[in-house]
């Protein structure tokens, strides 16, 4: 059974490891090494990682038998609506329900801190079809999508979906 733990500024250097392995095998299909390169920098060095926590993202890790292998992170978006900023697991621990268990996760976590009705939206790469039927296997459903330029030429092409918390 998998554990999860809200992380602390301390913990940036893990969270930075785990995307190193588990984004690029996530986007290796979907996105040029340059666009990887530029989204590693952009989303999960040190810096930027402690810029998200200081601006309210919250990061969670999991463990599974004492391992870590997965991290999520949500941030308050405005009022009732929180967004699933992200979600990974590394490739060793797919097929072992953790995704499942950090999404579950994510829902007590924003029910925990906002007993209201709410909406959590996330963006997820339309291409990503393993991730988009996830999400819809979860109860998500596709609120709109876009083409979001990020820089230097890049963009991500996303559905962002969207999941209603009672």
């Amino acid at each position: 059974m998998p554990t999860l733990r809200q992380a602390a500024k301390d913990d940036i250097m893990l969270i930075h490891e785990l995307a190193l392995q588990a984004f690029p095998a996530t986007y290796r299909d979907l996105l040029s090494r340059e666009q990887m390169d530029f989204m590693m920098d952009w989303m999960y060095s040190p810096a930027n990682l402690e810029k998200q926590m200081e601006e309210g993202h919250v990061y969670f890790i999991a463990s599974h038998e004492g391992e870590d292998c997965g991290y999520l992170s949500v941030q308050p978006e405005g009022p009732g609506i929180f967004h699933l900023q992200k979600i990974y697991v590394l490739p060793g621990f797919q097929g072992l329900h953790i995704g499942s268990y950090l999404f579950r996760q994510a829902i007590s976590y924003i029910r925990s801190i906002h007993p209201e009705p709410c909406l959590m939206r996330l963006n997820v790469n339309r291409y990503n079809t393993r991730a988009v039927e996830f999400y819809r296997r979860m109860g998500m459903r596709e609120l709109e999508r876009g083409d979001f330029h990020i820089g230097h030429g890049y963009y991500m092409t996303d559905y962002i979906m969207g999941l209603d918390i009672a």
